[in-house]
């Protein structure tokens, strides 16, 4: 059975972290799910630079699923909007209550993850802009993408393609890490853990 990856979408995410997440997280066999978080019922969200995607569904439609994955792309006003939705607050509570993987990357640890206290007791990382107010156990700012336990942060577009790679490791583990990564011609980058 494969692996189950939720990916929220707002007007204005980053399209970088979005699509890079999505596209690397699909080249490793996980069954991803794009969903929409809008005030209408409209799939079509535009992008921080302008990009228009298509989610797949709702998020409304995402609420009684298991997620192995719940990864949350940055962007401006993107994160600001997926904080505001209460379904995904709860989706990512219930994450975290079942030791389940949830990420986020660039503005969205902060705006999204630590605003609702979701990084109390881990150490992470997030956009340079955000990391004042992170509000994390511990702040690593030296660190691309920070896995801790079942955390993984990154710090933002730049690192989009390190951090849809640890998630390829996280859910489907190192093997299939480097099956996706050797035909990219990736070189390795430094993640820590903790």
């Amino acid at each position: 059975m494969s692996k189950t990856a939720l990916i929220p979408i707002a007007d204005g995410s980053e399209e970088i972290e979005a699509v890079t997440i999505i596209d690397v997280l699909r080249r490793a066999g996980v069954e991803v799910t794009v969903a929409a978080v809008n005030s209408g019922k409209s799939l079509q969200i535009r992008g921080a630079h302008g990009l228009e995607i298509t989610a797949d569904c709702s998020l409304d439609n995402c609420t009684d699923k298991p997620w192995d994955l719940i990864a949350v792309p940055g962007g401006i006003p993107g994160a600001e909007h997926l904080a505001d939705s209460q379904p995904l607050e709860i989706l990512l509570r219930t994450q975290v209550q079942q030791g389940k993987l949830f990420a986020a990357i660039c503005a969205a640890p902060a705006l999204v993850l630590g605003s609702k206290g979701l990084l109390q007791e881990k150490i992470a990382t997030g956009h340079p802009m955000f990391q004042q107010n992170l509000d994390a156990k511990e702040l690593n700012s030296e660190s691309r993408v920070v896995v801790d336990g079942n955390c993984i942060t990154s710090q933002g577009p730049g690192t989009a393609l390190d951090f849809a790679l640890e998630l390829v490791e996280q859910l489907c583990g190192l093997v299939k890490r480097e099956e996706v990564s050797s035909p990219m011609v990736l070189t390795t980058s430094a993640t820590a853990y903790y």
